[in-house]
């Protein structure tokens, strides 16, 4: 996942450079007279490294315009609460200003995407970052005791 501006430039900047070098990497097996099933067998695993770069960069984007995945049951809060520093444009310094920490505090809670962290921790972040959370509770209907037999 990409944190902050700096992080965003240098993963366009590779994507920049990896669309590139695939592109000249395919042409030169071309001319080396490669079937397209081998050339496809060789670039695969190029491709899927240029892939997952491009949804993080495509990802970040869309924090950027304030577009967030839902959460299921609290998995993926902690990329929640990252992307919601994001979104708001607020680096990790200025969340730990807020929060009265040490920026390597929040660097460590992102770096492990917030995990085991406390509920009232959460919601001193998301008042850091002036987020109201709401949620949508849903109880699912217990499978039909006759469908199980």
């Amino acid at each position: 996942m990409i944190h902050n501006e700096k992080e965003y430039r240098e993963a366009v900047g590779r994507l920049a450079e990896e669309t590139s070098r695939l592109v000249g990497y395919r042409a030169r097996l071309r001319e080396a007279g490669l079937a397209a099933d081998e050339i496809k067998r060789v670039i695969d695993p190029m491709e899927s490294f240029h892939l997952q770069l491009k949804e993080e960069v495509d990802s970040y984007e869309r924090l950027k315009r304030r577009e967030f995945d839902e959460i299921d049951n609290f998995r993926g809060f902690g990329n929640l609460l990252i992307s919601l520093r994001i979104a708001q444009g607020m680096t990790q310094r200025e969340l730990a200003r807020r929060l009265g920490v040490h920026e390597s505090q929040i660097s460590r809670d992102e770096r492990n995407e917030y995990f085991g962290v406390t509920l009232e921790r959460a919601m001193k972040v998301l008042e850091a970052l002036n987020v109201r959370m709401r949620t949508k509770v849903e109880i699912e209907s217990p499978p039909c005791e006759a469908a199980l037999a």
